[in-house]
């Protein structure tokens, strides 16, 4: 049984899971939003709402939390200046993961994770919802076009 299992082994040692954890945090700080496997994604929800978390805190050990995470230090202006600022109201879920298909090749569920309220494109249409009386008065057939 997986009693008390923290996390996702991703199939890779714990030195090799951090630096792909660091890697696709950046990714997705200078993207907004990336393409990866549904395990990955799932994954790397915890450390890129961390790392919004460490910004929101503002202390100099949050800071250094940061950027010891973060590989790529041209990426903190980014996180203060446009990501802290668009989630200051908010408490948490910063991060969304959409299922995207499979990927060629091996089959491998495929999910877009990306942080929310961007300026992206939506990857999926939002559809109004329709009441029972409009479905209904859609599907009534007019008796005199059938004869």
């Amino acid at each position: 049984m997986r009693h008390g299992i923290a996390f996702r082994r991703l199939g890779r040692d714990s030195e090799h899971r951090r630096a792909l954890l660091r890697n696709l945090t950046a990714a997705l700080i200078k993207h907004e939003r990336i393409r990866t496997t549904v395990a990955k994604a799932k994954e790397l929800r915890r450390p890129a709402e961390r790392v919004i978390t460490w910004a929101k805190r503002n202390t100099p050990a949050a800071h250094n939390q940061m950027q010891a995470w973060i590989p790529e230090p041209e990426l903190l202006p980014k996180v203060y200046n446009i990501l802290l600022p668009r989630f200051a109201s908010r408490e948490g879920g910063y991060t969304r993961v959409l299922k995207a298909g499979f990927r060629d090749g091996d089959k491998a569920p495929m999910a877009y994770i990306e942080y929310v309220d961007n300026n992206q494109p939506p990857l999926r249409p939002f559809f109004q919802k329709k009441h029972k009386s409009q479905k209904n008065s859609e599907k009534q057939i007019n008796m005199d076009e059938v004869d």
